[in-house]
């Protein structure tokens, strides 16, 4: 395999596109199950469907399921856990956009939640999707009978993974940092948390419900450790060199805002090859899985590729 996993040249069986897609729709149909409208908070309801269906890709979700078919689970234990996922992420980028915070009025090619529902709702509406996440997470782990443990276990994860100890925290040092000196380190603490923790606990989570064995964790938790950094190069490098038409934000808003970067530390060419380097590590973590690891390998392409050639 070249350093760059492009030498990979095992028969792949899944078609990324058709996988989502597919996995696409059973996610939001579970979400559509999970939103019901309550008598007079019909506003808070729209602010939550907004952003929660403005047309992402669902990709923690998504890896979680995955995972889960990696490791040969049942899809429908992991599905709570995965919508609750993206319910966490859609709350923290409705966050992340606020004037307090980033400040950006666009997000998937359409304005902000708080620039279409004003701040005081957009901040109602994340925590709303925050606290209706675990909601869901706990319903499933009461249901779970002989699972139960797994259940609980994934869900403490996912709050360990979302809070004070993961991408709160990471927010929190990714602000502090902006207009400072900041080297790799710093950077690489920031996105562990900010970006890489609620990926790690995806792949995690899915391989937890399955029942994954031991040895076949570790390597999947370094997947998506991996994984979390590629995925935070790639979008700062977008940053710089993509448009707003293709990301779907305001193109150059890290350099506005003087964000901690890969790119501002390492420089384009090295920031480009440690990506490179790390779809390689990802790819070498999934050998064992053969044909069921097939989507990890697919998406772990896309993250890379979505920015650079691979």
């Amino acid at each position: 395999m070249g350093t760059d996993g492009s030498a990979d040249r095992r028969t792949v069986t899944v078609n990324l596109s058709v996988y989502i897609a597919k996995r696409e729709q059973q996610i939001d149909r579970f979400l559509e199950k999970c939103l019901s409208a309550p008598h007079g908070a019909e506003r808070l309801h729209e602010a939550m469907r907004y952003s929660l269906f403005s047309g992402g890709k669902r990709i923690r979700p998504v890896l979680a399921l995955a995972a889960t078919d990696a490791v040969g689970g049942p899809l429908a234990r992991t599905m709570p856990f995965a919508c609750a996922l993206e319910m966490i992420h859609t709350y923290s980028l409705i966050h992340d956009d606020l004037p307090a915070m980033d400040d950006d009025s666009l997000r998937r090619g359409k304005p902000s939640n708080h620039v279409v529902f004003g701040e005081a709702l957009a901040i109602l509406a994340g925590d709303a999707l925050l606290t209706e996440a675990f909601r869901i997470m706990a319903e499933a782990a009461a249901r779970a009978g002989s699972e139960r443990g797994r259940a609980v276990q994934v869900l403490v994860e996912l709050a360990i993974a979302a809070g004070a100890l993961g991408m709160v925290a990471g927010q929190a040092a990714d602000m502090e940092a902006e207009d400072r000196p900041t080297d790799l380190p710093t950077v690489e603490l920031i996105h562990v948390r900010k970006t890489g923790a609620l990926i790690r606990a995806a792949v995690r989570g899915g391989a937890i419900l399955a029942g994954a064995p031991a040895g076949q964790l570790r390597r999947l938790t370094r997947y998506a450790e991996y994984l979390g950094l590629a995925f935070q190069i790639t979008d700062d490098i977008l940053d710089v060199e993509g448009t707003t038409a293709r990301t779907g934000k305001l193109q150059g808003r890290d350099l506005v805002r003087h964000k901690a970067t890969f790119p501002g530390v390492l420089g384009m060419p090295a920031a480009k090859a440690r990506a490179h380097e790390l779809l390689a590590d990802m790819l070498r973590q999934l050998e064992p899985f053969g044909g069921k690891a097939d989507a990890l390998r697919e998406i772990a392409r896309f993250v890379v590729g979505r920015a650079i050639p691979i």
